[in-house]
């Protein structure tokens, strides 16, 4: 019986990789480090992703879409944009997808901070607290000023 290498007991690399993208998208880097667990052979993991890439299983565009998506209404361009970055997602798809966030972001910004402070800053203690909380959520300092100015009018 032929050995198919250093692979464990239970399901096929595939059939994981499978169950992992019918749950939600992972990009290809989460979907590698959860196989890596599974599988000792880096060259048969890369073969799985590569064929579920193939079979449009796997996207890292549809990932990073959905991963907006989630995140949008609670964060700004930046933050999403280098948690993508860490999950692997390719430069070409982030500047796509930062054109789209950017142009959404003042509104986003408003929201968050509405529903978080909903009354303008009394003094600038005050004012820098509101920044930092919608600077720490990834909004363009930019975009932070515009929202607490017109807080103020």
């Amino acid at each position: 019986m032929a050995n198919e290498g250093p692979a464990r007991d239970g399901p096929s690399l595939k059939a994981r990789a499978i169950a992992y993208l019918s749950r939600r998208e992972h990009s290809r880097l989460e979907l590698r480090r959860k196989l890596a667990a599974h599988c000792d052979d880096p060259e048969r993991i890369e073969a799985v992703l590569d064929e579920l890439e193939r079979q449009h299983w796997q996207s890292d565009h549809r990932y990073a879409e959905s991963y907006a998506q989630r995140q949008a209404p609670r964060q700004g361009a930046a933050l999403i944009l280098q948690s993508l970055r860490r999950q692997g997602v390719g430069e070409d798809e982030l500047r796509a997808l930062g054109a789209g966030l950017a142009g959404t972001e003042s509104e986003r910004a408003r929201e968050v901070w509405r529903r978080k402070f909903g009354q303008p800053p009394v003094d600038a203690r005050e004012y820098a607290r509101q920044y930092r909380f919608l600077a720490g959520r990834g909004f363009s300092a930019e975009c932070v000023r515009r929202v607490l100015g017109d807080a103020r009018d």
